[in-house]
């Protein structure tokens, strides 16, 4: 398995388990790293379980459109196109569990210490400066309602606006950091919508843009 930075594991291991760590940063700042992994490979469990229930759903709406038709075209054709998202979406779910099963794998051949220090970073982070955080990005939405975002979504651009305002990152790099993730764990469209919002707060912050190691 190839080797991934540290930053890189950490960062994934702060979205995926954001929203299982409670708000009190004291006791974020406590937590063993393999606390931080369960509640990551919890959340994936949970994208799975998920996921399926919808593939399922799918499934049974096409069978019961082809069972309830006159083989007409359009019901036909609709039919296919359920039945086709349920595919995708049991795609989906595959590739999830196979993150599950990779995370901790990735996790035992990186600096253990280094990968729990920027996850705890990152975590306690957005929580302490939540408000001012979410409000940037409100402010960079164009026609989209902030709670309404994918809870994946939200977490992504809350970890990648943390990096850029309070940590001090290049807005290259956690744009580009926060992208890939997005391209793993978010839908289609997800991760150019994240780059997109990513971009606008940079802009209206007028945050310079340099290179450093991710």
């Amino acid at each position: 398995m190839k080797r991934k930075q540290p930053r890189r594991v950490a960062r994934e291991l702060a979205l995926l388990s954001q929203n299982q760590m409670g708000k009190d940063p004291e006791k974020i700042s406590e937590q063993a790293l393999h606390n931080i992994v369960l509640a990551a490979v919890r959340t994936l469990t949970h994208e799975v379980e998920e996921t399926i229930e919808n593939a399922a759903q799918e499934l049974t709406r096409g069978r019961d459109r082809l069972l309830s038709s006159e083989t007409r075209a359009t019901t036909i054709n609709s039919a296919r196109t359920m039945i086709s998202e349920a595919v995708e979406l049991t795609q989906t779910a595959m590739n999830r569990l196979g993150y599950a099963v990779d995370l901790p794998e990735f996790i035992s051949i990186a600096n253990q210490e280094e990968v729990r220090g920027y996850a705890v970073q990152l975590l306690t982070t957005i929580v302490e400066h939540r408000q001012r955080i979410d409000d940037l990005i409100r402010s960079a939405l164009v026609d989209w309602n902030f709670d309404r975002l994918a809870k994946i979504d939200r977490a992504l651009l809350r970890m990648a606006v943390a990096e850029m305002v309070i940590l001090e990152t290049p807005v290259q790099i956690a744009i580009n950091e926060a992208v890939e993730l997005g391209k793993r764990y978010s839908d289609e469209e997800g991760y150019r919508f994240i780059n997109g919002v990513l971009r606008r707060v940079s802009k209206q912050l007028e945050l310079p843009s340099s290179s450093v190691r991710a």
